[in-house]
């Protein structure tokens, strides 16, 4: 059983498919297609290997233009034309990495997508984005370039370890929890605990609700000019978490960590006064994720605040004189504020910093 659905793009429609078992069954539909792979993904599933394939290494140091650049030059070397059709198999690093050879190989030639971690299916494989790192620079060169389709096989979450599960369900609660309807308390019922996952029909759903979430924010946003930056929401501190740990925390459990930052940002700058029930239940849900991610709260002893600010100063989504953040309000909804930059607000920042790397103190 499959479930599918269109997102509705000025660059193009594509389609998103969502079930088990639906890798074999592609790969037989394009026999032809160039394959870019995680390189430990081809390694585990047969099915990925004995074609024209190009592994990567999935990691965020690669995530970069040098990677970029060999791997244009190995789809040259393999003959790979206009008409050629990519298969882009991996995480989010594959994907980013997908995204912007796919949009500049010969001005672009098609491609799919087909995610294997949590947080690309319940996130990021919606919305065409790529981000490449530059230097020190996280995600600082990219464009939109949405794939042809998007094929979503949840068997491969079955051997996930822990930590990049809880890192997608962190963006799935982000997601849901940005919507204003009725769809957080769907998510809430629906993922009673870590271990709901491992029911039959618990994954699928999960996915499909994140993913028709997001759906209205990229059909209504396309280019993050408006009321898709609240899905920004915990990245901000999350980017700065995920560098300073010299990318020891990952991208997912960094966001969520981010996440309780900002509504820590919230409270002390008085935007957020009390604590809404929806806000309260957020912040009991992502500890409560956050409990089950190992070595967590040794790797946030590590951090040093000082440094997690500087990171932070210099995120993209900053102007020459405001931080822009997503906060909550007093109604415990996501808005976008602009903080002036001046020591008085810093000092806020650092300290939402230094409450994110002793948070976990607060579940022992």
């Amino acid at each position: 059983m499959s479930e599918s659905f269109e997102v509705h793009s000025s660059l193009r429609d594509y389609s998103v498919r969502v079930g088990t078992n639906l890798l074999d069954c592609h790969l037989r539909q394009h026999p032809d297609a160039l394959i870019l792979s995680d390189a430990r993904i081809a390694a585990a599933w047969p099915s990925v290997s004995g074609r024209h394939v190009i592994t990567i290494e999935a990691d965020e140091s690669k995530k970069n233009l040098a990677t970029v650049a060999d791997v244009i030059e190995r789809m040259r070397e393999l003959g790979a034309n206009r008409q050629t059709v990519m298969i882009a198999v991996g995480g989010g690093i594959v994907q980013d990495i997908a995204t912007f050879v796919a949009s500049s190989y010969m001005r672009g030639i098609r491609w799919a997508y087909m995610p294997t971690t949590l947080l690309g299916m319940v996130d990021s494989c919606l919305g065409g984005k790529s981000s490449i790192n530059v230097g020190q620079f996280k995600n600082i060169a990219g464009n939109y370039y949405p794939p042809w389709e998007i094929i979503i096989d949840t068997e491969f979450c079955r051997t996930l370890p822990q930590t990049q599960r809880i890192a997608g369900l962190c963006e799935a609660a982000k997601i849901c929890f940005a919507d204003r309807d009725e769809v957080f308390d769907r998510y809430l019922a629906l993922l009673s605990d870590v271990g709901a996952l491992d029911r039959d029909a618990t994954l699928p759903a999960l996915v499909s609700l994140s993913l028709s979430t997001k759906k209205k924010f990229v059909e209504q946003d396309e280019f993050d000019q408006g009321i898709r930056l609240l899905l920004n929401f915990g990245h901000t501190f999350g980017h700065a978490i995920e560098a300073t740990s010299g990318f020891a925390v990952n991208h997912g459990v960094a966001v969520g960590i981010g996440i309780l930052a900002a509504l820590q940002l919230s409270e002390s700058l008085g935007i957020c006064d009390g604590t809404p029930p929806r806000v309260g239940q957020l912040k009991q849900h992502m500890l409560s994720l956050l409990r089950s991610v190992p070595g967590l709260e040794s790797e946030l002893a590590k951090l040093s605040p000082s440094d997690a600010l500087t990171r932070f100063k210099a995120d993209k989504k900053h102007s020459q004189d405001a931080y822009a953040l997503i906060l909550v309000d007093a109604g415990g909804q996501l808005e976008r504020r602009l903080l002036p930059i001046k020591p008085q607000i810093e000092t806020h920042i650092k300290n939402a910093f230094e409450y994110a790397t002793k948070v976990l103190d607060e579940i022992q």
